[in-house]
């Protein structure tokens, strides 16, 4: 039984909605004037009966950012920019490798932007073959660009050095970014500490069982409500919570200040992800503030297959693990071993006995153990993805 993913927005009248008999349940999310400031999972019952009972379960579901969001549309103050006003320049890239539809999908929601005067830059972190080169080109106004050795944090660091702008935004290919996810980017780097920003992701589709615990269990959302994070708050080690690489900016320079991104690090070598995080990590260690800003909307395709969902949760054990053996290690991050015991005792250990006594609602034994597996593996992949990158 598959859910569905829908909006609501609770100054617009509720739209009638026609759920499949297929759709057990519904992912919705609440806004307030086109703002994201919550979300549910609803059953499919509730959706279809509608009325002045859901528009008061979608209230619920808004809660505190609901009445922030209504409090600062009443005074009429807002603690950044409107997104009706035109964004800093800024450069978009988008690394792929071998995705073509992902690909062609990310850049028509790149084209719906208004136009800031950004620039879009397409890295090809070496597909097998032209088809990614060929979308790329078909699309008026994108630079393509190849890398010869695939990794994403090798790409990342070629979009930071070809970029013709001063803030740079990330997007995954498979990540279809709302039209003013730029702006709600862009704007938070009027406060000169800020060297990051992230958005919010929420699920393009929640077609199959896969990408609904996908959802459940490692969401990239961090919350619809505006965050300002430094290292005088929290510890860089617990960098995970600002944000996802699928959704977020840096200053072009951000490499001079903080280094580049790990090329051992994340898709594409034997560590799998972590990248994006080990590079929040130093940025908070250095000094500089990271925001994550909820309006900055993007959605992202979870893969449909459920051995697809089995690797990508093996590939987060591999690549949280990585990232914290560099920054202990290397960038001597004390702090590392305490999360990773807090991760293990507080929520993956729990999270699997409740699996294993078949707890109803409990999450998928194979995911939580592929997630361990990674874990374990992380440290090891680490130092080989480094001596194949000659360090």
């Amino acid at each position: 039984m598959s859910s569905s993913a829908l909006d609501f927005d609770l100054m617009s009248p509720l739209p009638a909605i026609d759920l499949s008999e297929k759709h057990a349940r519904a992912f919705v999310v609440v806004r307030y004037l086109g703002r994201p400031v919550g979300a549910a999972w609803l059953p499919a019952a509730d959706i279809r009966d509608g009325g002045e009972s859901l528009r008061e379960t979608l209230a619920e579901a808004g809660g505190r950012a609901l009445r922030l969001a209504r409090l600062e549309d009443r005074i009429g103050w807002r603690p950044v920019s409107p997104l009706d006003r035109p964004a800093s320049p800024a450069t978009v890239g988008v690394c792929t490798r071998d995705r073509p539809e992902d690909l062609r999908r990310c850049l028509e929601a790149l084209r719906r932007m208004p136009d800031d005067g950004q620039e879009v830059l397409v890295v090809d972190s070496a597909s097998s073959s032209d088809e990614v080169e060929r979308v790329a080109k078909s699309v008026p106004g994108v630079r393509y660009l190849r890398e010869e050795r695939p990794g994403l944090d090798r790409a990342r660091n070629r979009v930071l050095r070809e970029a013709r702008r001063p803030i740079v935004a990330f997007t995954d290919d498979d990540a279809a970014p709302e039209p003013l996810w730029l702006r709600a980017l862009a704007r938070n780097f009027e406060d000169r500490l800020v060297l990051a920003a992230t958005g919010l992701v929420l699920p393009l589709d929640l077609a199959t069982d896969a990408q609904e615990w996908r959802e459940r269990l490692s969401s990239f959302a961090r919350g619809f409500e505006r965050k300002i994070f430094e290292a005088a708050r929290m510890s860089p080690a617990a960098a995970g919570h600002v944000g996802a690489g699928v959704s977020m900016a840096l200053r072009k320079d951000a490499a001079d200040r903080v280094g580049p991104f790990d090329e051992a690090l994340d898709a594409g070598t034997r560590t799998r992800s972590g990248g994006d995080t080990e590079m929040f990590a130093r940025i908070l260690a250095a000094g500089y503030r990271i925001v994550y800003d909820p309006e900055a909307v993007s959605r992202h395709r979870h893969a449909p297959g459920w051995d697809e969902a089995r690797a990508t949760f093996f590939g987060y054990g591999v690549g949280a693990y990585a990232a914290w053996t560099r920054l202990l290690l290397f960038e001597h991050e004390t702090t590392v071993l305490g999360h990773a015991a807090a991760w293990f005792f507080k929520h993956q250990l729990p999270a699997l006995v409740r699996s294993l006594l078949r707890v109803p609602g409990s999450a998928p034994a194979d995911l939580l153990w592929a997630e361990l597996r990674g874990c374990a593996a992380g440290p090891f992949a680490y130092f080989r993805a480094r001596a194949e990158n000659g360090r």
